[in-house]
């Protein structure tokens, strides 16, 4: 799922909802994908909680994974 909705939304799509002197709490593209996801899976406000904090799917869904970064043989 994270792979079809990676680059669907980003934290900057949201910025205009929160004051401009502080910094949200949680990442709103993260908040926007548990939404999508519990929609999608049609879990309860408490089952997507405790999805995000135990499925590897959710925990994948929110973690931007980036290639490892090689190092050169010496």
């Amino acid at each position: 799922m994270r792979d079809r909705l990676d680059g669907l939304w980003c934290d900057e799509d949201f910025a205009a909802w929160y004051p401009r002197d502080g910094r949200p709490g949680l990442s709103p593209a993260q908040l926007a994908t548990v939404c999508v996801l519990q929609f999608l899976l049609g879990l309860s406000d408490r089952q997507a909680a405790e999805a995000v904090r135990c499925r590897i799917d959710f925990k994948y869904a929110l973690v931007r994974h980036e290639a490892p970064v090689r190092r050169e043989a010496r």
